[in-house]
């Protein structure tokens, strides 16, 4: 069962998804043990699924959460691989989805997401969470703590929109932003959520 807080970033994201237009191919990228994917394969707009996870134990646990799944999606593939450093054959893809994931990484390899993510991989839409550590002290988290002891960083609502302002720019995307899991007029949601669209030129 998911917590509230995990719930309002499922729907969320799936919400977003479908506002993106038609995302018959699908990157689910820091998959983990498929909160999300499970979701996923049952939508019969999409036609392939693929989610990228480093741990094989996620992956081995995903799998066996398909098994007893009602499975729509023609092509579902898991791959145990770096999101950093992608297949060619993931370039081009519909929308690639990035769930409370970037946190997870050194502050150091982000360029290397950036590149990846916006360059090689090249989707036509992106969605990303991440935590917004402005909503912290109303989860009873200490100031010197963060949510979670693998987390690497997390970020206020302004550092997290100039980043993503910045890529998406130099990347040639546009990018919208929105509180997830509350509204505080002063702090906004418990996470945040950034949905970037390839320019048109380069989407036709």
């Amino acid at each position: 069962m998911t917590s509230w807080l995990h719930e309002e970033r499922l729907k969320a994201v799936d919400a977003a998804l479908r506002d993106s237009g038609p995302a018959r191919r699908v990157l689910d990228l820091g998959c983990g043990d498929g909160d999300l994917f499970v979701r996923l394969v049952a939508r019969e707009d999409v036609q392939e699924l693929v989610g990228v996870d480093l741990c094989r134990a996620s992956l081995d646990r995903l799998r066996s959460r398909l098994a007893a799944c009602d499975v729509r999606v023609p092509r579902v593939d898991l791959r145990e691989a770096s999101m950093t450093e992608p297949a060619a054959d993931l370039a081009g893809y519909d929308c690639a989805l990035l769930v409370e994931t970037i946190e997870h990484i050194d502050p150091g390899d982000l360029s290397k997401l950036e590149r990846a993510l916006f360059y090689r991989m090249r989707p036509r839409n992106i969605v990303i969470t991440t935590p917004n550590a402005e909503f912290n002290p109303l989860l009873g988290v200490p100031t010197h703590r963060m949510r979670h002891p693998d987390h690497r960083f997390e970020w206020d609502r302004a550092t997290f929109r100039k980043w993503c302002a910045r890529a998406a720019q130099a990347a040639g995307y546009t990018a919208r932003f929105h509180d997830i899991a509350g509204h505080h007029p002063a702090l906004g949601g418990a996470s945040q959520m950034a949905v970037f669209r390839v320019a048109e030129a380069d989407a036709v």
